[in-house]
């Protein structure tokens, strides 16, 4: 089995410390030649600036492909699609486009007096530029706000019929989650690339937290396995394993790209990389 494509999301820094912290994740993951890094925006589209300048910067200093996360949070689509300008302007050609969580404090999207009503208005607008190439966000696991299932799956077909082009999940705990919504995506007729989206477990507590905000279903399994793991102190053993095995069972599967979120910790990733047979293969460029 040949090593897969891969792909990485940074989130940007909001102080000079998480900057270090950045550049040293890229220059830790670039060397895997990544197919794209992603850069996030933060809820209620409070990175908004900061998301803008990463993107810039690591396009500029990196010579990575670097694709812009844009949503639909707290703006009029003139300053959104201002934005994607900045962007186009910048050299960025690829934009991960969402409709965005709720500003804090709110309880669900609103949108914003002038701004896109959700994410297909965003994808549309953005395809009638003929400046990007569009990502959209995709759920194995029922979205909180969505009726069913069968309603994620319509709205993603939704979004690729407005004008995106490819995928990423949400990420999940087992790969049978994934084959399963891939299945479900060919018989609606969704023809896209589909990327897995992986989370390495670096904390156990936060990851099970942010899985309960998501909506991701956690099994009984992972929990005792960490439980057991953290009395031995083998947490980071036990993390490095289970996504590398997770990995396996998609390509064994036919998966042959994975995106991963990093939350700009890379070392988890890079081993996992290495297991999978994804090797160094070029140096940063530029470097500032």
């Amino acid at each position: 089995m040949s090593a897969p494509k891969v792909s990485f999301e940074f989130f940007p820094p909001q102080n000079l410390e998480a900057s270090f912290r950045l550049w040293d994740t890229v220059q830790t993951l670039a060397p895997l030649d990544p197919t794209f890094v992603s850069v996030t925006y933060g809820a209620g589209g409070t990175t908004r600036d900061l998301t803008r300048d990463a993107v810039a910067t690591l396009h500029k200093s990196s010579g990575l492909n670097v694709a812009a996360h844009l949503t639909c949070v707290n703006a009029t689509r003139e300053e959104t699609l201002k934005i994607a300008d900045d962007f186009a302007k910048a050299g960025v050609t690829e934009i991960v486009a969402l409709r965005g969580d709720a500003p804090k404090g709110q309880d669900r999207f609103t949108p914003c007096e002038g701004g896109f009503a959700n994410s297909v208005e965003l994808i549309e607008a953005l395809a009638d530029t003929g400046k990007f190439k569009i990502k959209v966000g995709a759920y194995p696991d029922r979205h909180p706000e969505a009726a069913s299932s069968n309603a994620d799956i319509d709205w993603l077909k939704a979004k690729i019929d407005a004008g995106a082009s490819e995928a990423i999940t949400q990420f999940f705990f087992e790969a049978d989650t994934f084959f399963r919504f891939r299945d479900d995506c060919v018989k609606a007729g969704i023809t896209a690339p589909i990327l897995p989206g992986i989370l390495p477990i670096e904390n156990w507590k936060g990851t099970r937290n942010f899985a309960k905000r998501c909506g991701t279903p956690v099994p009984t399994w992972l929990d005792d396995a960490f439980e057991k793991a953290e009395r031995d102190g083998r947490s980071d053993l036990l993390a490095t394993a289970l996504c590398t095995e997770l990995c396996s069972e998609l390509m064994a599967g036919g998966v042959d790209a994975l995106h991963f979120y990093t939350l700009n910790r890379p070392e988890l990733t890079r081993d996992v990389c290495h297991a999978l047979g994804v090797t160094p293969k070029l140096a940063l460029q530029n470097v500032a």
